[in-house]
């Protein structure tokens, strides 16, 4: 078997392949500059992959879940709904005050940002809540799908805020 026809039945690239052939992972002879897989050593490789995987967690929003990574539920007049206040933590923004509650350090994703960037982003977002009636997340903003991030080493990038948040609170659930 050639290293394409291997790529396809091990849902890999070539180069996974041909890396997997360099290093004995598989067994493999090279003739005339190419590699001919064994197909036997290839479906045990195989079979050794999918008893690595772990099982697919799935991510379910409900009142639970989100209550227990710290949402506030709030019912009044027909209305269900798990409010998130604390979520920068989620969008990976880490904050330090002073005794004052000024920000006095920041940081998204362990990288330092400026202070007056951190209180935009956290102005950026006015309500996160989950509501009950139709299983969805919500989130009240102004400028947040591409906010301009400038790190203090002088790096810029363009984050959407949201996605970033609604993807933290999936890795949360998904850890309970």
């Amino acid at each position: 078997m050639n290293t394409t026809a291997a790529a396809t039945e091990a849902n890999v690239t070539a180069a996974t392949i041909r890396n997997w052939c360099r290093k004995g992972v598989i067994a493999a002879t090279k003739q005339a500059g190419k590699w001919v897989i064994d197909t036997a050593s290839l479906a045990h490789r195989i079979t050794i992959g999918q008893l690595k995987r772990p099982a697919t967690k799935v991510v379910a929003f409900t009142i639970e879940t989100m209550t227990a990574i710290g949402g506030n539920r709030w019912q009044r007049n027909g209305v269900d709904r798990v409010y998130i206040n604390d979520w920068a933590r989620f969008a990976g923004i880490e904050i330090e005050r002073y005794r004052s509650g000024s920000i006095s350090s920041a940081s998204i994703g362990g990288r330092g940002i400026a202070n007056i960037r951190a209180a935009r982003l956290l102005d950026a977002i006015d309500k996160i809540y989950f509501d009950a009636t139709d299983g969805q997340l919500y989130a009240q903003h102004h400028g947040a799908d591409d906010f301009e991030i400038r790190y203090l080493n002088g790096e810029r990038d363009t984050i959407n805020l949201v996605q970033r948040l609604f993807s933290g609170i999936r890795t949360a659930i998904a850890a309970l």
